[in-house]
């Protein structure tokens, strides 16, 4: 028998010199794309397309091929084309129902890639007509909800998902797609939360909601009332939020996963001999080669979490054994998302689920946060291109959101919660990499300032990222004032922050006539200092010790130069009457009891060291001065070291957010794009029917 192939809705025997075939429901699709109903001379026509396997790829294309006008012209057909569909996702013939969602998807993509503002047609006309629109999207919503909510096929669950996905990315804008105004009235945000709450409905579509989600929030957020806002906010099941918080977790430990999996194969290579032959010389520029692609939607799906709901905070804390330590199941599960790029992937299995778990007394715990700080060490490594800045950006507005919490302080702070957390460090040739075992196990509070310090440390760098700092200095005094206020002292390297925020204003200075040019360095410089006021003013209050504030003094003393260059360089444009001039000065003012303490400290010390005939005083020798000088020292009080402004999304952070939404939703869009609509996998589950 001669071999059959099938191209492009085609069918032709291999050996023959005929006209080839089209295949049967190619054939239905060309009597849609006809002037007259195709219902007229076969009225069992519509019944008869949802049997037939759909051909995506030929539906879409003579969509495409199609100019405008034509369609218009088609218009009656295509809403019974969509009208039909929906119809059919009520059928008990399950391939019906499946052809019918898969119909939907092409249908949408199809029309929508015709809107260009030349075509003068309306989608939701196009699609539904104006009349029926709200009839029909309440139908499709319904039906939806109902294959979400139901004991049916998990196939099916996936595929309405996805669905749902293409409606609402069709758009690069998602407030421009006006489709959503009925996804928003026919809300299916309770379907979303019964798959999170169930394990078995989050194993297999867990992450795809999280996603569709977020997404969904974020439609007109700042120009209308978004229910999905509202209904996320009020959510207090303590069950589907875990849900939610698993699916996020597992998603960013998988990142975690395949970033250091890609590190250990960059050590043990080529790379390694040669830094091992040539000293490390080239260490930095070899490692910086590591990259995995980020996953903004599930950093997007937590941002929202922590950002709406107040109760999402208990989440962040909730133990479980570290699924670094867990391996993944190898069973083979259907596919509920595309082949994405490595780190964009969903999870496959839910390896955080309590009863899915070996919990050994002996395993380490984790936590969402601890995953979330791990993930953001390897993110905020490099921030050279837009995209791993804008990461970067969200990884630490989440962080800013969790340190004005007091809920999220309480447990940062707690003693009696400490966690051993192996932060990934950039390569630097300057220092050694830290041995894991190492790391002590500490409140998790040190793990975020470890963040903040290693943030500061690594990117003084000719691209200077300084809304990034910014951001790390406010987290850091976020953090401060609740241990100033609550009187937690906490047992942490300071010296390692001070000695961090030193160096950054030397940078600042180094750079001036550089960074001027692009930034207000001022705004930066007043909240390095004014951190360092806080230390001052209230470090009795929070340090761990008497000795660490002494050691304060130490630091500042023993820096004096760079504070001393930073005041003249601030008095220098601060007497000028130049643009820089009202922000220098506020630096100035500042400055007044750093600059009392080195005043009223240095005379001190030198004359300790004449009297003594010492040259250079050990540390400790300037320690013992400092004690026994302080009763004759005078400070400045200063008001507001303990306040500051909260996080506000909007108006500030929402261009950003805008933009950031319209990648996410191209990614989505475009991984949905890939064989995820492939019958041959979905249809396995139904093979029994004939």
């Amino acid at each position: 028998m001669a071999q059959v192939e099938k191209k492009g809705g085609l069918l032709r025997k291999a050996s023959s010199t005929k006209k080839p075939l089209k295949e049967k429901v190619v054939l239905m699709y060309d009597e849609i794309f006809k002037d007259e109903d195709p219902a007229k001379n076969c009225p069992r026509f519509w019944e008869e397309l949802f049997l037939m396997k759909v051909n995506l790829e030929y539906l879409e294309a003579k969509l495409e091929s199609v100019d405008g006008d034509e369609l218009m012209k088609l218009k009656d057909n295509i809403n019974s084309l969509f009208q039909h569909c929906i119809v059919s996702l009520n059928e008990e013939h399950q391939i019906k129902v499946v052809n019918a969602l898969q119909t939907l998807c092409a249908l949408i993509r199809g029309v929508h890639q015709k809107n260009k503002p030349t075509s003068g047609f309306d989608i939701i006309n196009m699609l539904m007509g104006f009349d029926k629109a709200e009839l029909r999207m309440k139908n499709l919503m319904e039906s939806l909800d109902t294959l979400l909510c139901g004991d049916g096929s998990e196939s099916l669950k996936s595929l309405c998902l996805k669905l749902l996905l293409c409606l609402v990315t069709v758009t690069d804008n998602i407030s421009q797609n006006t489709i959503l105004e009925y996804v928003m009235i026919n809300s299916i945000f309770e379907a979303i939360l019964q798959i999170l709450s169930v394990a078995s409905s989050r194993v297999q579509h867990g992450y795809d909601g999280v996603v569709l989600l977020a997404l969904l929030v974020n439609y007109r957020k700042y120009e209308s009332v978004n229910p999905y806002i509202v209904k996320l906010s009020i959510v207090d099941d303590e069950t589907t939020l875990n849900g939610m918080g698993l699916v996020i977790s597992q998603a960013l430990t998988e990142y975690n996963r395949q970033y250091k999996d890609k590190e250990e194969e960059n050590q043990g290579g080529f790379f390694s001999a040669l830094t091992n032959m040539v000293g490390n010389m080239f260490i930095a520029d070899a490692e910086e080669k590591i990259s995995v692609q980020t996953n903004e939607a599930i950093l997007l799906a937590l941002y929202e979490a922590v950002h709406l709901n107040r109760n999402f905070i208990t989440v962040l804390a909730q133990s479980h054994p570290d699924m670094g330590l867990v391996s993944i199941p190898t069973t083979p599960t259907l596919p509920t998302t595309p082949t994405t790029p490595l780190g964009n992937t969903s999870p496959s299995s839910d390896v955080i689920n309590s009863s899915e778990l070996p919990l050994d007394p002996n395993l380490h715990t984790s936590n969402l946060l601890i995953t979330f700080l791990k993930y953001c060490s390897i993110v905020m490594q490099d921030t050279k291109d837009e995209h791993r800045l804008n990461s970067a950006k969200l990884c630490l507005i989440i962080l800013t959101c969790i340190a004005e919490d007091q809920y999220a302080n309480a447990f940062l702070h707690d003693d009696n919660m400490n966690f051993r957390v192996n932060l990934h460090r950039m390569p630097m040739r300057h220092r050694k990499k830290a041995a894991e075992k190492n790391i002590p196990s500490r409140p998790l509070v040190c793990a975020v300032l470890d963040l903040m310090v290693e943030f500061m440390v690594t990117h003084m760098m000719k691209e200077f990222p300084m809304d990034l700092y910014m951001r790390c200095v406010q987290i850091v005094h976020k953090l401060i004032c609740y241990q100033k206020k609550c009187r937690v002292r906490l047992h942490y390297t300071w010296r390692e922050l001070w000695s961090a925020l030193i160096n950054l204003l030397k940078f600042l200075m180094s750079n001036e006539t550089v960074l001027l040019g692009k930034y207000n360095i001022f705004a930066l410089a007043l909240m390095v200092v004014n951190l360092f006021n806080v230390f001052i003013t209230y470090g009795d209050t929070f340090l761990p010790t008497p000795s660490s504030y002494d050691e304060l003094y130490y630091e500042i003393i023993r820096m004096h130069q760079v504070f001393d260059n930073l005041y003249s360089m601030v008095l220098r444009l601060s007497t000028n009457s130049g643009q820089w001039k009202e922000p220098a000065s506020k630096v100035t003012h500042a400055l007044v009891n750093v600059r009392a303490i080195i005043n009223h400290f240095n005379p001190k010390i030198e004359s300790y060291a004449a009297v003594n005939h010492i040259s250079q005083l050990s540390e400790d020798q300037v320690l013992e001065v400092v004690r026994s000088n302080y009763d004759t020292l005078t400070l400045k009080l200063q008001d507001g070291l303990d306040q500051y402004e909260r996080y506000s999304e909007q108006p500030k952070e929402a261009a950003f957010f805008k933009e950031l939404v319209r990648s996410i939703s191209l990614n989505v869009r475009k991984n949905l794009a890939v064989n995820t609509l492939s019958q041959e996998i979905l249809l396995k589950e139904f093979s029994t029917i004939s």
